[in-house]
Protein backbone atom coordinates (compact mmCIF):
# COMPACT_ATOMS: atom_id res chain seq x y z
CA UNK A 1 0.00 0.00 0.00
CA UNK A 2 2.86 2.37 0.81
CA UNK A 3 4.57 1.57 -2.50
CA UNK A 4 1.39 2.28 -4.47
CA UNK A 5 0.83 5.67 -2.81
CA UNK A 6 4.50 6.61 -3.34
CA UNK A 7 4.23 5.61 -7.02
CA UNK A 8 1.09 7.75 -7.45
CA UNK A 9 2.79 10.71 -5.74
CA UNK A 10 5.84 10.52 -8.02
CA UNK A 11 3.87 9.90 -11.26
CA UNK A 12 1.48 12.78 -10.58
CA UNK A 13 4.44 14.99 -9.69
CA UNK A 14 5.87 14.18 -13.13
CA UNK A 15 2.67 15.33 -14.85
CA UNK A 16 0.46 12.23 -15.04
CA UNK A 17 -3.20 12.68 -14.11
CA UNK A 18 -4.98 10.30 -11.75
CA UNK A 19 -6.86 8.83 -14.74
CA UNK A 20 -3.55 8.19 -16.58
CA UNK A 21 -2.33 5.84 -13.84
CA UNK A 22 -4.63 3.02 -14.98
CA UNK A 23 -3.80 3.32 -18.71
CA UNK A 24 -1.50 0.78 -20.46
CA UNK A 25 2.07 2.02 -20.98
CA UNK A 26 1.86 1.34 -24.75
CA UNK A 27 -0.68 4.17 -25.13
CA UNK A 28 1.91 6.81 -24.11
CA UNK A 29 4.41 8.58 -26.36
CA UNK A 30 8.19 8.20 -26.01
CA UNK A 31 8.48 11.35 -23.89
CA UNK A 32 5.89 10.14 -21.39
CA UNK A 33 7.52 6.67 -21.25
CA UNK A 34 10.78 8.43 -20.32
CA UNK A 35 8.90 9.97 -17.38
CA UNK A 36 7.80 6.49 -16.28
CA UNK A 37 11.45 5.34 -16.39
CA UNK A 38 12.42 8.33 -14.25
CA UNK A 39 9.58 7.56 -11.82
CA UNK A 40 10.85 3.96 -11.47
CA UNK A 41 14.33 5.24 -10.59
CA UNK A 42 13.00 7.72 -8.02
CA UNK A 43 10.77 5.03 -6.52
CA UNK A 44 13.78 2.72 -5.94
CA UNK A 45 15.48 5.43 -3.82
CA UNK A 46 19.03 4.18 -4.52
CA UNK A 47 21.99 5.49 -2.50
CA UNK A 48 23.40 6.92 -5.78
CA UNK A 49 20.95 8.26 -8.35
CA UNK A 50 22.55 8.94 -11.79
CA UNK A 51 20.51 11.02 -14.24
CA UNK A 52 21.48 11.85 -17.83
CA UNK A 53 19.57 14.88 -19.16
CA UNK A 54 16.48 14.20 -16.99
CA UNK A 55 14.73 17.46 -17.98
CA UNK A 56 14.69 16.80 -21.75
CA UNK A 57 11.19 15.31 -21.79
CA UNK A 58 9.71 17.24 -18.87
CA UNK A 59 7.52 20.33 -18.89
CA UNK A 60 8.14 23.27 -16.57
CA UNK A 61 5.90 22.19 -13.61
CA UNK A 62 7.44 18.69 -13.72
CA UNK A 63 11.00 20.10 -13.81
CA UNK A 64 10.23 22.23 -10.75
CA UNK A 65 8.72 19.20 -8.98
CA UNK A 66 11.84 17.09 -9.72
CA UNK A 67 14.04 19.93 -8.43
CA UNK A 68 12.20 19.97 -5.12
CA UNK A 69 12.25 16.15 -4.91
CA UNK A 70 16.01 15.92 -5.54
CA UNK A 71 16.72 18.80 -3.16
CA UNK A 72 15.14 16.74 -0.35
CA UNK A 73 16.57 13.41 -1.59
CA UNK A 74 18.50 11.58 1.15
CA UNK A 75 20.93 9.77 -1.17
CA UNK A 76 23.59 11.15 -3.53
CA UNK A 77 22.66 12.46 -6.97
CA UNK A 78 24.89 12.72 -10.05
CA UNK A 79 23.30 14.54 -12.97
CA UNK A 80 24.33 15.51 -16.51
CA UNK A 81 22.21 18.43 -17.72
CA UNK A 82 22.27 21.55 -19.91
CA UNK A 83 19.47 23.19 -17.88
CA UNK A 84 21.27 25.91 -15.91
CA UNK A 85 18.36 26.67 -13.57
CA UNK A 86 18.01 22.94 -12.79
CA UNK A 87 21.72 22.62 -11.95
CA UNK A 88 21.58 25.72 -9.76
CA UNK A 89 18.61 24.39 -7.80
CA UNK A 90 19.78 20.76 -7.42
CA UNK A 91 23.58 20.58 -7.28
CA UNK A 92 26.10 21.65 -4.63
CA UNK A 93 29.18 20.32 -6.47
CA UNK A 94 29.96 20.92 -10.14
CA UNK A 95 32.47 18.85 -12.12
CA UNK A 96 33.63 20.14 -15.50
CA UNK A 97 35.20 17.91 -18.16
CA UNK A 98 37.84 20.06 -19.89
CA UNK A 99 41.30 19.47 -21.32
CA UNK A 100 40.99 15.68 -20.70
CA UNK A 101 40.63 16.43 -16.97
CA UNK A 102 37.87 16.53 -14.36
CA UNK A 103 37.81 19.91 -12.61
CA UNK A 104 35.78 20.03 -9.40
CA UNK A 105 34.05 23.16 -8.04
CA UNK A 106 32.38 23.18 -4.62
CA UNK A 107 29.17 24.95 -5.59
CA UNK A 108 26.29 25.06 -8.08
CA UNK A 109 26.51 26.07 -11.74
CA UNK A 110 26.45 29.83 -11.09
CA UNK A 111 29.27 29.42 -8.56
CA UNK A 112 31.16 27.32 -11.13
CA UNK A 113 30.93 30.12 -13.73
CA UNK A 114 32.30 32.72 -11.31
CA UNK A 115 35.02 30.46 -9.92
CA UNK A 116 36.04 29.27 -13.40
CA UNK A 117 36.47 32.86 -14.56
CA UNK A 118 38.78 33.52 -11.58
CA UNK A 119 40.72 30.30 -12.19
CA UNK A 120 41.12 31.15 -15.88
CA UNK A 121 42.39 34.62 -14.98
CA UNK A 122 44.95 33.14 -12.56
CA UNK A 123 45.93 30.41 -15.03
CA UNK A 124 46.39 32.90 -17.87
CA UNK A 125 48.60 35.07 -15.64
CA UNK A 126 50.68 32.04 -14.61
CA UNK A 127 50.95 30.93 -18.25
CA UNK A 128 52.17 34.36 -19.38
CA UNK A 129 54.71 34.53 -16.51
CA UNK A 130 56.00 31.05 -17.34
CA UNK A 131 56.25 31.88 -21.06
CA UNK A 132 58.22 35.03 -20.17
CA UNK A 133 60.55 32.94 -17.98
CA UNK A 134 61.01 30.36 -20.76
CA UNK A 135 61.88 33.07 -23.30
CA UNK A 136 64.45 34.59 -20.94
CA UNK A 137 66.01 31.17 -20.28
CA UNK A 138 66.13 30.33 -24.00
CA UNK A 139 67.81 33.67 -24.72
CA UNK A 140 70.44 32.92 -22.03
CA UNK A 141 71.09 29.46 -23.50
CA UNK A 142 71.30 30.81 -27.06
CA UNK A 143 73.67 33.60 -25.99
CA UNK A 144 76.15 31.61 -23.84
CA UNK A 145 76.00 28.04 -25.21
CA UNK A 146 79.27 28.58 -27.11
CA UNK A 147 81.18 29.93 -24.05
CA UNK A 148 83.06 27.31 -22.05
CA UNK A 149 82.95 29.45 -18.89
CA UNK A 150 79.13 29.40 -18.95
CA UNK A 151 78.74 25.73 -19.92
CA UNK A 152 77.62 24.58 -16.45
CA UNK A 153 75.00 27.37 -16.15
CA UNK A 154 73.74 26.66 -19.69
CA UNK A 155 73.35 22.92 -18.95
CA UNK A 156 71.58 23.74 -15.69
CA UNK A 157 69.03 25.91 -17.50
CA UNK A 158 68.52 23.31 -20.25
CA UNK A 159 67.71 20.67 -17.62
CA UNK A 160 65.44 23.15 -15.81
CA UNK A 161 63.47 23.69 -19.02
CA UNK A 162 63.15 19.92 -19.55
CA UNK A 163 61.84 19.46 -15.99
CA UNK A 164 59.41 22.37 -16.25
CA UNK A 165 55.74 21.46 -15.76
CA UNK A 166 54.17 23.48 -18.56
CA UNK A 167 51.02 25.51 -17.79
CA UNK A 168 48.35 25.34 -20.50
CA UNK A 169 47.18 28.51 -22.17
CA UNK A 170 43.56 29.37 -21.39
CA UNK A 171 41.25 28.47 -24.27
CA UNK A 172 37.90 30.24 -24.14
CA UNK A 173 35.31 27.65 -25.19
CA UNK A 174 32.52 30.24 -25.28
CA UNK A 175 31.29 30.57 -28.85
CA UNK A 176 30.18 33.97 -30.07
CA UNK A 177 27.83 34.73 -32.94
CA UNK A 178 28.99 37.53 -35.21
CA UNK A 179 26.72 36.80 -38.16
CA UNK A 180 23.89 39.25 -38.82
CA UNK A 181 20.65 37.38 -39.50
CA UNK A 182 18.50 39.57 -41.74
CA UNK A 183 15.43 39.41 -43.98
CA UNK A 184 14.44 41.05 -47.25
CA UNK A 185 11.11 42.64 -46.36
CA UNK A 186 9.76 44.39 -43.28
CA UNK A 187 6.41 43.25 -41.91
CA UNK A 188 3.51 45.48 -40.96
CA UNK A 189 2.73 46.43 -37.36
CA UNK A 190 0.52 43.35 -36.81
CA UNK A 191 2.31 40.01 -37.24
CA UNK A 192 -0.54 37.64 -36.42
CA UNK A 193 -4.05 37.80 -34.96
CA UNK A 194 -6.22 35.12 -33.40
CA UNK A 195 -9.91 36.02 -33.36
CA UNK A 196 -12.36 33.84 -31.39
CA UNK A 197 -10.22 30.74 -31.96
CA UNK A 198 -11.43 27.44 -30.46
CA UNK A 199 -9.74 24.05 -30.67
CA UNK A 200 -10.64 20.65 -29.28
CA UNK A 201 -9.43 17.07 -29.61
CA UNK A 202 -12.50 15.00 -28.85
CA UNK A 203 -13.52 15.81 -25.27
CA UNK A 204 -10.25 17.64 -24.63
CA UNK A 205 -10.84 21.37 -25.10
CA UNK A 206 -7.61 23.31 -25.71
CA UNK A 207 -8.87 26.81 -26.59
CA UNK A 208 -12.27 28.48 -26.38
CA UNK A 209 -12.94 31.80 -28.18
CA UNK A 210 -9.31 32.88 -27.65
CA UNK A 211 -8.21 36.32 -28.87
CA UNK A 212 -4.66 37.63 -28.98
CA UNK A 213 -2.35 39.64 -31.25
CA UNK A 214 1.37 39.44 -32.02
CA UNK A 215 2.90 42.81 -32.94
CA UNK A 216 6.10 43.67 -34.77
CA UNK A 217 9.12 43.36 -32.45
CA UNK A 218 7.45 40.92 -30.04
CA UNK A 219 9.81 38.25 -28.66
CA UNK A 220 7.37 35.85 -27.02
CA UNK A 221 7.97 32.69 -24.97
CA UNK A 222 4.98 30.33 -24.63
CA UNK A 223 5.39 28.30 -21.43
CA UNK A 224 3.37 25.88 -19.33
CA UNK A 225 2.64 22.21 -18.69
CA UNK A 226 2.48 19.62 -21.47
CA UNK A 227 -1.00 18.90 -22.78
CA UNK A 228 -2.11 22.55 -22.56
CA UNK A 229 -1.88 22.99 -26.35
CA UNK A 230 1.35 24.99 -26.78
CA UNK A 231 2.53 23.14 -29.91
CA UNK A 232 -1.05 23.10 -31.23
CA UNK A 233 -1.21 26.89 -30.85
CA UNK A 234 2.04 27.25 -32.82
CA UNK A 235 0.61 25.14 -35.64
CA UNK A 236 -2.63 27.16 -35.64
CA UNK A 237 -0.66 30.40 -36.01
CA UNK A 238 1.50 28.81 -38.74
CA UNK A 239 -1.66 27.73 -40.59
CA UNK A 240 -0.88 23.99 -40.50
CA UNK A 241 -3.57 23.12 -37.91
CA UNK A 242 -7.27 23.68 -38.51
CA UNK A 243 -9.29 25.45 -35.81
CA UNK A 244 -12.58 27.29 -35.39
CA UNK A 245 -12.38 31.06 -35.57
CA UNK A 246 -9.87 33.10 -37.52
CA UNK A 247 -6.06 32.97 -37.44
CA UNK A 248 -4.51 35.40 -39.89
CA UNK A 249 -1.04 36.69 -40.63
CA UNK A 250 -0.36 40.40 -41.05
CA UNK A 251 0.94 42.34 -44.05
CA UNK A 252 4.28 41.18 -45.53
CA UNK A 253 4.74 38.51 -42.85
CA UNK A 254 6.97 35.61 -43.90
CA UNK A 255 6.97 32.69 -41.45
CA UNK A 256 9.49 29.96 -40.71
CA UNK A 257 8.62 27.03 -38.42
CA UNK A 258 11.09 24.89 -36.43
CA UNK A 259 10.07 21.69 -34.64
CA UNK A 260 11.91 18.49 -33.70
CA UNK A 261 10.06 16.40 -36.30
CA UNK A 262 11.46 18.68 -39.02
CA UNK A 263 14.89 17.13 -38.50
CA UNK A 264 13.51 14.27 -40.60
CA UNK A 265 13.15 16.67 -43.55
CA UNK A 266 16.92 17.21 -43.72
CA UNK A 267 18.47 15.62 -46.82
CA UNK A 268 20.63 12.81 -45.42
CA UNK A 269 22.93 12.55 -48.45
CA UNK A 270 23.67 16.29 -48.59
CA UNK A 271 26.62 17.83 -46.82
CA UNK A 272 26.18 20.84 -44.53
CA UNK A 273 27.01 23.45 -47.19
CA UNK A 274 24.65 21.86 -49.73
CA UNK A 275 21.87 21.73 -47.14
CA UNK A 276 22.17 25.47 -46.42
CA UNK A 277 22.42 26.35 -50.14
CA UNK A 278 18.98 24.76 -50.62
CA UNK A 279 17.49 27.70 -48.70
CA UNK A 280 18.07 29.82 -51.84
CA UNK A 281 19.34 32.86 -49.96
CA UNK A 282 21.97 33.71 -52.62
CA UNK A 283 24.65 33.85 -49.93
CA UNK A 284 28.21 33.03 -50.92
CA UNK A 285 30.00 29.91 -49.71
CA UNK A 286 32.12 32.09 -47.42
CA UNK A 287 28.98 33.55 -45.79
CA UNK A 288 27.46 30.09 -45.37
CA UNK A 289 30.69 28.84 -43.81
CA UNK A 290 30.46 31.81 -41.43
CA UNK A 291 26.94 30.78 -40.42
CA UNK A 292 28.02 27.16 -39.90
CA UNK A 293 31.00 28.42 -37.90
CA UNK A 294 28.58 30.26 -35.62
CA UNK A 295 26.87 26.91 -35.03
CA UNK A 296 30.19 25.15 -34.20
CA UNK A 297 30.86 23.59 -37.61
CA UNK A 298 34.35 24.61 -38.69
CA UNK A 299 36.94 23.52 -41.27
CA UNK A 300 36.11 20.26 -43.04
CA UNK A 301 33.03 19.76 -40.82
CA UNK A 302 31.05 21.65 -43.49
CA UNK A 303 31.54 18.69 -45.87
CA UNK A 304 30.08 16.12 -43.46
CA UNK A 305 26.98 14.30 -44.64
CA UNK A 306 23.79 14.99 -42.69
CA UNK A 307 23.36 11.25 -42.08
CA UNK A 308 26.52 11.03 -39.91
CA UNK A 309 25.52 13.88 -37.58
CA UNK A 310 24.27 13.38 -34.03
CA UNK A 311 20.81 14.53 -32.96
CA UNK A 312 22.21 17.73 -31.45
CA UNK A 313 24.24 18.50 -34.59
CA UNK A 314 21.18 17.98 -36.80
CA UNK A 315 19.26 20.38 -34.54
CA UNK A 316 21.97 23.03 -35.05
CA UNK A 317 21.80 22.60 -38.84
CA UNK A 318 17.98 22.88 -38.82
CA UNK A 319 18.16 26.01 -36.65
CA UNK A 320 20.75 27.55 -38.99
CA UNK A 321 18.37 26.91 -41.90
CA UNK A 322 15.51 28.60 -40.06
CA UNK A 323 17.60 31.68 -39.29
CA UNK A 324 18.79 31.83 -42.92
CA UNK A 325 15.26 31.61 -44.30
CA UNK A 326 14.79 35.41 -44.74
CA UNK A 327 11.65 35.08 -42.59
CA UNK A 328 10.60 38.02 -40.43
CA UNK A 329 8.52 35.82 -38.09
CA UNK A 330 9.87 32.64 -36.48
CA UNK A 331 7.89 29.89 -34.74
CA UNK A 332 10.22 27.67 -32.69
CA UNK A 333 8.99 24.56 -30.85
CA UNK A 334 11.45 23.40 -28.15
CA UNK A 335 14.55 24.57 -30.06
CA UNK A 336 16.95 23.84 -27.14
CA UNK A 337 16.11 20.12 -26.87
CA UNK A 338 19.26 18.01 -27.35
CA UNK A 339 21.50 21.10 -27.50
CA UNK A 340 24.47 21.45 -25.16
CA UNK A 341 25.12 24.66 -23.22
CA UNK A 342 27.43 26.16 -25.84
CA UNK A 343 24.85 25.53 -28.57
CA UNK A 344 22.06 27.01 -26.43
CA UNK A 345 24.25 30.08 -25.88
CA UNK A 346 24.73 30.39 -29.65
CA UNK A 347 20.97 30.25 -30.21
CA UNK A 348 20.43 32.88 -27.49
CA UNK A 349 22.89 35.24 -29.17
CA UNK A 350 21.34 34.63 -32.61
CA UNK A 351 17.81 35.40 -31.36
CA UNK A 352 19.02 38.46 -29.43
CA UNK A 353 20.49 39.80 -32.70
CA UNK A 354 17.42 38.80 -34.76
CA UNK A 355 15.46 41.91 -35.76
CA UNK A 356 12.17 40.20 -36.58
CA UNK A 357 9.49 38.75 -34.27
CA UNK A 358 9.28 35.24 -32.88
CA UNK A 359 7.16 32.92 -30.75
CA UNK A 360 9.08 30.19 -28.88
CA UNK A 361 7.82 27.19 -26.94
CA UNK A 362 10.43 26.21 -24.36
CA UNK A 363 10.90 24.77 -20.88
CA UNK A 364 14.48 26.07 -20.57
CA UNK A 365 14.11 28.92 -18.08
CA UNK A 366 17.56 30.43 -18.69
CA UNK A 367 16.90 30.45 -22.44
CA UNK A 368 13.47 32.06 -21.97
CA UNK A 369 14.85 34.68 -19.56
CA UNK A 370 17.51 35.72 -22.10
CA UNK A 371 15.36 36.02 -25.25
CA UNK A 372 11.75 36.91 -24.34
CA UNK A 373 10.12 40.30 -23.68
CA UNK A 374 6.63 38.77 -23.30
CA UNK A 375 5.41 35.57 -21.66
CA UNK A 376 2.35 33.68 -22.91
CA UNK A 377 0.62 30.88 -21.04
CA UNK A 378 -2.67 29.01 -21.58
CA UNK A 379 -5.08 29.15 -18.64
CA UNK A 380 -8.81 28.39 -18.53
CA UNK A 381 -8.66 27.69 -22.30
CA UNK A 382 -7.54 31.28 -22.93
CA UNK A 383 -4.17 32.64 -24.04
CA UNK A 384 -2.91 34.90 -21.26
CA UNK A 385 -0.10 37.43 -21.73
CA UNK A 386 2.43 38.82 -19.25
CA UNK A 387 4.39 41.88 -20.41
CA UNK A 388 7.88 41.33 -19.04
CA UNK A 389 10.75 38.89 -18.68
CA UNK A 390 10.50 35.36 -17.31
CA UNK A 391 12.10 36.37 -14.01
CA UNK A 392 9.46 39.10 -13.55
CA UNK A 393 6.71 36.65 -14.56
CA UNK A 394 7.94 34.05 -12.07
CA UNK A 395 7.91 36.63 -9.24
CA UNK A 396 4.41 37.76 -10.27
CA UNK A 397 3.21 34.15 -10.26
CA UNK A 398 4.66 33.61 -6.78
CA UNK A 399 2.63 36.60 -5.55
CA UNK A 400 -0.64 35.46 -7.12
CA UNK A 401 -1.74 33.15 -4.28
CA UNK A 402 -1.39 36.10 -1.89
CA UNK A 403 -3.23 38.40 -4.28
CA UNK A 404 -6.21 36.09 -4.87
CA UNK A 405 -7.68 36.33 -1.30
CA UNK A 406 -7.36 40.13 -1.41
CA UNK A 407 -9.03 40.21 -4.82
CA UNK A 408 -11.85 37.93 -3.62
CA UNK A 409 -12.31 40.09 -0.51
CA UNK A 410 -12.51 43.22 -2.69
CA UNK A 411 -15.07 41.58 -4.99
CA UNK A 412 -17.06 40.47 -1.94
CA UNK A 413 -17.05 44.06 -0.65
CA UNK A 414 -18.27 45.30 -4.04
CA UNK A 415 -21.09 42.74 -4.03
CA UNK A 416 -22.01 43.83 -0.52
CA UNK A 417 -22.10 47.48 -1.61
CA UNK A 418 -24.31 46.57 -4.56
CA UNK A 419 -26.62 44.61 -2.28
CA UNK A 420 -26.90 47.47 0.23
CA UNK A 421 -27.29 50.21 -2.37
CA UNK A 422 -31.03 49.77 -3.06
CA UNK A 423 -31.79 50.08 0.69
CA UNK A 424 -30.31 53.60 0.73
CA UNK A 425 -31.75 55.46 -2.25
CA UNK A 426 -30.17 58.79 -1.19
CA UNK A 427 -26.71 57.24 -1.00
CA UNK A 428 -27.13 55.62 -4.44
CA UNK A 429 -28.11 58.97 -6.00
CA UNK A 430 -25.19 60.69 -4.33
CA UNK A 431 -22.80 58.08 -5.78
CA UNK A 432 -24.32 58.42 -9.25
CA UNK A 433 -23.93 62.22 -9.07
CA UNK A 434 -20.30 61.86 -7.92
CA UNK A 435 -19.62 59.39 -10.72
CA UNK A 436 -20.99 61.82 -13.36
CA UNK A 437 -18.84 64.61 -11.91
CA UNK A 438 -15.71 62.45 -11.98
CA UNK A 439 -16.36 61.35 -15.55
CA UNK A 440 -16.77 65.00 -16.63
CA UNK A 441 -13.49 65.86 -14.87
CA UNK A 442 -11.84 62.88 -16.58
CA UNK A 443 -12.99 64.09 -20.00
CA UNK A 444 -11.61 67.60 -19.30
CA UNK A 445 -8.35 66.07 -18.09
CA UNK A 446 -7.98 64.01 -21.27
CA UNK A 447 -8.57 67.11 -23.42
CA UNK A 448 -5.96 68.99 -21.41
CA UNK A 449 -3.45 66.13 -21.76
CA UNK A 450 -3.93 66.03 -25.54
CA UNK A 451 -3.31 69.81 -25.78
CA UNK A 452 -0.23 69.61 -23.54
CA UNK A 453 1.22 66.69 -25.52
CA UNK A 454 0.82 68.69 -28.72
CA UNK A 455 2.43 71.77 -27.11
CA UNK A 456 5.27 69.63 -25.75
CA UNK A 457 5.88 68.21 -29.21
CA UNK A 458 6.03 71.74 -30.67
CA UNK A 459 8.71 72.76 -28.14
CA UNK A 460 10.64 69.54 -28.85
CA UNK A 461 10.56 70.34 -32.58
CA UNK A 462 11.84 73.83 -31.78
CA UNK A 463 14.69 72.42 -29.67
CA UNK A 464 15.58 70.01 -32.48
CA UNK A 465 16.45 72.88 -34.85
CA UNK A 466 20.25 73.42 -35.07
CA UNK A 467 19.80 77.22 -35.47
CA UNK A 468 18.43 77.65 -31.95
CA UNK A 469 21.79 76.74 -30.40
CA UNK A 470 23.38 79.79 -32.03
CA UNK A 471 21.13 82.07 -29.91
CA UNK A 472 21.71 81.40 -26.16
CA UNK A 473 18.88 83.73 -25.06
CA UNK A 474 16.31 82.04 -27.29
CA UNK A 475 17.61 78.59 -26.26
CA UNK A 476 17.25 79.41 -22.55
CA UNK A 477 13.71 80.78 -23.04
CA UNK A 478 12.65 77.74 -25.11
CA UNK A 479 14.10 75.33 -22.56
CA UNK A 480 12.20 77.05 -19.73
CA UNK A 481 8.92 76.86 -21.68
CA UNK A 482 9.56 73.20 -22.57
CA UNK A 483 10.22 72.26 -18.92
CA UNK A 484 7.09 74.16 -17.85
CA UNK A 485 4.88 72.23 -20.31
CA UNK A 486 6.57 68.95 -19.40
CA UNK A 487 5.82 69.46 -15.68
CA UNK A 488 2.20 70.41 -16.45
CA UNK A 489 1.83 67.23 -18.53
CA UNK A 490 3.23 65.05 -15.73
CA UNK A 491 0.77 66.61 -13.26
CA UNK A 492 -2.13 66.14 -15.69
CA UNK A 493 -1.23 62.45 -16.15
CA UNK A 494 -1.10 62.01 -12.36
CA UNK A 495 -4.54 63.68 -12.05
CA UNK A 496 -5.90 61.36 -14.76
CA UNK A 497 -4.66 58.25 -12.90
CA UNK A 498 -6.19 59.56 -9.67
CA UNK A 499 -9.57 60.13 -11.35
CA UNK A 500 -9.51 56.66 -12.91
CA UNK A 501 -8.86 55.15 -9.47
CA UNK A 502 -11.80 57.01 -7.90
CA UNK A 503 -14.15 56.04 -10.75
CA UNK A 504 -13.15 52.35 -10.38
CA UNK A 505 -13.88 52.51 -6.63
CA UNK A 506 -17.35 53.95 -7.22
CA UNK A 507 -18.14 51.40 -9.96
Amino acid sequence: YVMESEAEKILEGLGFTTADLQRPLKEFSGGWRMRVMLAKLLLQKPSLLMLDEPTNHLDLPSIQWVEEYLYEYEGSVMVVSHDRYFLDNVCDITVEVAGQKLNEYSGNYSFFLEEKALRMEVQQGSYENQQRQIRQTERFISRFKAKASKARQVQSRVKALERLDLIDEVVDATARVNFRFSFDQQSGKIISSLIDVSKSFGDLEILRDANITIEKGDKIALIGANGRGKSTLLRIIAGTEAAQGEAKLGYNVKTSFYAQHQLESLHLESNLLEELKQMGTNKSETELRGVLGCFLFSGDDVFKKIKVLSGGEKSRVALAKVLLSNSNFLLLDEPTNHLDMISVNILIQALQQYEGSFLVVSHDRHFVEQIANKIWYIEDRQIKEYLGTYEEYEYWQSQRPAQEPAKNAKESTKEKKLTLAPQDDGERKRQESELRRLKASLSECETKIAALEKEKQNWEDELAKPSIYADPVKLAKTTVEYDKVKNQLEKANADWENLIGKIDELK
